[in-house]
């Protein structure tokens, strides 16, 4: 049997409300940003969760994805439930689909990690809050 939780907080509760009364825009701090709801499944639990991020399109039905957590120390819960279940469903906008998501290598990473910082900023103050390379994923769409 498989749950549905909200990752985190009320916070996330209210982002996703948001984001599904308006067609997947948000207002806030989030104005004008690409915000993806996943649906991921839990590693240990078998739970699915669904968690607010921030993404990049990349083309081609692929959006980047990292697992900043804020510049904690440790990667988000999502990340170890993607490394075990990398098949998800994922919302954009008004729309709904699967993807697969693959972390980038390093060197797929650092070429990637530059244009992520040149749209958004803050992401590389935040991986200078931290000792650990943020990861990031590749998420591809498959339907």
């Amino acid at each position: 049997m498989t749950d549905h939780k909200t990752a985190g907080n009320d916070y996330s509760t209210k982002i996703i409300e948001e984001l599904r009364a308006n067609e997947g825009r948000v207002g806030g701090p989030w104005a004008g940003t690409t915000l993806i709801l996943i649906h991921h499944i839990g590693a240990k639990s078998g739970i699915e969760r669904i968690t607010p991020l921030a993404c990049s399109p990349q083309g081609d039905g692929r959006f980047a994805i990292w697992a900043s957590n804020g510049g904690s120390p440790t990667h988000p819960d999502w990340y170890h439930n993607l490394k075990a279940n990398p098949t998800i469903t994922v919302g954009v906008g008004a729309q709904r689909f699967t993807v697969l998501a693959q972390e980038l290598d390093d060197t797929g990473r650092a070429e990637l990690w530059l244009k992520l910082v040149a749209e958004a900023p803050p992401l590389g103050d935040v991986q200078t809050r931290t000792t650990r390379q943020i990861p990031v994923f590749l998420l591809t769409r498959q339907d």
